[in-house]
C-alpha cells in the first residue's frame, strides 16, 4: 500500500494525500463509476476529501458542484476546479442544484454529512443517480425515506469505508490510484490542499480548528526531529 513520493512534493504535502485522495478516488471511480461529462455534487467541499474530489472530478473531465459553509471556502473550491458552489448556511441546496442542472439533477453525490442531507440528496439526484455516503458528521439516522423515489427513478445508495476493506482490496485501490494520480501530482495537475502544518505537540489546537470547521483542506502534523 506504499506509494513513492513524487520529487516535487514535500513530506508534509505527501502526508496530506493518502486518506483524502484515496477516499475520494474510491468513491468517485470504484463505486460512483465516474466518467467524463458527469455532474457530481460534493458536500463539505472545503474538507480534505472534498478538495481532493474536486480535483479528481476535474481531471476525469466531469463537473463538480459543491456545498461549503463560507464564501472563502467556496472561492477556494472554485479555484481548484469546482463548477459552482452553494453556501449551506443560506438554506437547502436542492433547489440550487435543480437550477444549476436545468432540472435534471446530478449523476453522483459524495456526502460526508449524512442524515440532515438525505432528503435533499434524493431530490437532487438525476434518474439512475448514485448517492455515496462517506460519513455522518451531521447524524446517522434519516427519518424520512420515500422508497418510491428509489424505485421509480432507479436510484442507488452506497455506503463505504476504506478502513473496512481487506488488505487485497486496499492494495488494488492503491495501485489503481497511483497509476491515475501520481503522474498528475508529479506534473502539478493535482495538488493536496493544506490548511496548515503544525508541530505534533499542537494537536489540541489543530483539533479545535477542525472541530470549529475553520480549515480548508488538510491539517498536517509534523513530527519534530524526524
Amino acid at each position: 500500500m506504499a506509494m513513492r513520493i513524487p520529487d516535487n512534493l514535500s513530506y508534509e504535502e505527501a502526508a496530506a494525500i493518502p486518506e483524502a485522495f484515496l477516499t475520494a478516488y474510491h468513491n468517485l471511480f470504484s463505486l460512483g463509476g465516474l466518467t467524463p461529462r458527469m455532474t457530481v455534487l460534493v458536500h463539505a467541499g472545503g474538507s480534505g476529501v472534498g478538495t481532493a474530489a474536486i480535483q479528481l472530478i476535474r481531471e476525469a473531465g466531469a463537473v463538480s458542484l459543491v456545498t461549503a459553509g463560507s464564501p472563502p471556502k467556496i472561492s477556494r473550491c472554485l479555484d481548484i476546479g469546482a463548477g459552482a458552489g452553494w453556501n449551506y448556511r443560506e438554506g437547502p441546496f436542492a433547489a440550487w442544484v435543480a437550477t444549476r442542472t436545468e432540472g435534471r439533477g446530478v449523476d453522483l453525490i459524495l456526502d460526508l454529512v449524512g442524515a440532515p442531507y438525505f432528503e435533499q440528496n434524493i431530490k437532487s439526484l438525476a434518474e439512475d443517480g448514485k448517492l455515496v455516503l462517506i460519513g455522518t458528521m451531521g447524524g446517522s439516522v434519516a427519518e424520512r425515506v420515500n422508497l418510491l423515489d428509489l424505485l421509480f427513478r432507479r436510484l442507488q445508495i452506497l455506503g463505504t469505508s476504506l478502513r473496512s476493506l481487506d488488505t487485497a482490496r486496499r492494495i488494488g485501490l492503491t495501485q489503481r490510484f497511483s497509476g491515475f494520480a501520481l503522474p498528475r501530482f508529479a506534473d502539478g495537475r493535482l495538488r493536496p490542499v493544506i490548511d496548515s502544518v503544525r508541530g505534533w505537540t499542537e494537536v489540541a489546537s489543530a483539533h479545535l480548528r477542525m472541530e470549529s470547521n475553520e480549515n480548508v483542506g488538510k491539517i498536517v502534523l509534523r513530527i519534530d526531529g524526524v
